[in-house]
């Protein structure tokens, strides 16, 4: 069975190294000792969240500190496409089950979206606990995946304010695929970016003119995403789904049943992450 896997702060695992011990503190150590019942001697991982791996063996338990003696450290890079779920609002949970599911399959990225047949509404310091809501699920799903990386849950997107996201992502090198179920194009046939373009190499600073100021290294790119759109229970409009197809964006059919708001997008990422090649 794999190790349990926590989440500690970056600054927690800035010294770790073979041989070396780290200490993580607060909840996520009340939560190891106290819930998990995690006692010395037992082997852990601890991540970041943001691509750091520790693996050890737990030297000392206590509810307000859990440390780890470390045998190995990896740094897990970023993949070379993005795969950010665009979920719509939806009641009853369903869309914090779709983070959940999403987060398993590798997600890494999730926006909620205020849509037009939303019934679930995010207004004023609602929309900061609904996202807090979401990232606490988002946490709990990387961990119980065994993840490195956590994906983040971005701000609130509001109707047609996604159709700029949809123009700026396409014009990024990125796509947007909109699940819809009347779409006549598969999920498989959708064109995904082949990740970041090939930047020139870089080199040292060299001035511009004798008196002028060095001109700086060439930035590397920007990682592409694919932007997975999934509407609420009550689907997309005619005219979101023109609008984003307008500026861009892919209708694309998932497969030949209709399925939940909960399953779309999660079902979407697993498929899009066998594609990318990230299963093997």
């Amino acid at each position: 069975m794999s190790a349990p896997v926590f989440l500690a702060a970056a600054a927690e695992l800035a010294g770790a190294r073979p041989h070396a011990t780290v200490t993580v503190r607060g909840d996520e150590a009340r939560h190891a000792v106290s819930v998990r019942r995690i006692r010395a001697g037992e082997v852990v991982e601890l991540v970041d969240g943001a691509g750091t791996r520790v693996r050890g063996t737990v030297a000392h338990a206590a509810p307000d500190a859990l440390s780890v003696a470390v045998d190995d450290v990896t740094h897990e890079p970023a993949p070379d496409v993005a795969l950010v779920l665009v979920q719509a609002l939806a009641k009853g949970g369903r869309d914090e089950q779709a983070v959940e599911t999403a987060t398993e399959a590798g997600v890494d990225a999730v926006v909620p979206w205020q849509s037009e047949r939303c019934i679930s509404v995010w207004a004023g310091a609602k929309a900061a606990r609904g996202r807090e809501r979401w990232a606490a699920v988002a946490r709990a799903a990387a961990k119980q995946s065994r993840r490195a990386w956590v994906p983040p849950v971005r701000d609130l997107v509001v109707g047609r304010a996604l159709v700029a996201a949809t123009q700026a992502t396409v014009a990024a090198g990125g796509a947007v695929l909109v699940l819809h179920e009347e779409a006549t194009t598969p999920l498989a046939a959708a064109t995904l970016p082949a990740g970041p373009p090939s930047a020139p190499p870089a080199g040292p600073a060299t001035p511009s003119s004798p008196a002028g100021p060095p001109t700086p290294p060439v930035a590397p790119p920007a990682t592409p995403e694919v932007l997975v759109v999934v509407g609420p229970e009550g689907g997309l409009t005619d005219g979101e789904v023109e609008a984003l197809v307008g500026a861009g964006g892919q209708a694309v059919r998932l497969g030949p049943h209709v399925v939940r708001t909960s399953t779309a997008g999660p079902l979407a990422v697993a498929s899009l992450a066998q594609r990318l090649g990230r299963w093997g």
